[in-house]
């Protein structure tokens, strides 16, 4: 039986689970992350390229991972009743957005406390009847 170098680190260490790279698409579930794989194939008679996309539900013990972030899962032993991957590593954070406090810092707090939008236009509402139409006769009224 061979032993495992342990000089490495353990996400590069051979293994003979099986692994995907997927983008998080849900982390609404406690410990539990939702990834979405594109699984890219040929056509079988027009060898034509075809993307899927399948989820799978791992495991994130340390609740490290955020929207929109490409990870790498393992599978793993049953976890629960659709979990059985867990997480290995985060290849890319994904980009967030900015706080009010960066844009201040970046653009000047006087800038943000001047409100740059246009004055929105008021409608004015032409005199006469309510209703479009013929006016009412006398006979009518």
């Amino acid at each position: 039986m061979p032993v495992p170098d342990t000089s490495a680190p353990a996400h590069l260490r051979s293994s003979r689970r099986n692994e995907k790279v997927g983008e998080v698409v849900s982390t609404k579930m406690a410990k539990t992350i939702v990834v979405e794989v594109m699984l890219r194939s040929a056509h079988p008679l027009y060898r034509r390229g075809i993307t899927s996309h399948r989820r799978f539900y791992a495991h994130d013990e340390l609740r490290s991972c955020h929207l929109g972030d490409v990870v790498r899962i393992e599978e793993t032993r049953p976890l629960s009743k659709l979990k059985r991957w867990r997480l290995v590593e985060v290849v890319r954070r994904a980009s967030t957005a900015p706080t009010a406090e960066e844009i201040a810092r970046a653009v000047g707090a006087g800038e943000l406390a001047r409100d740059t939008r246009k004055p929105k236009a008021t409608a004015s509402v032409p005199p006469g009847p309510a209703q479009p139409g013929p006016a009412p006769t006398k006979e009518a009224q």
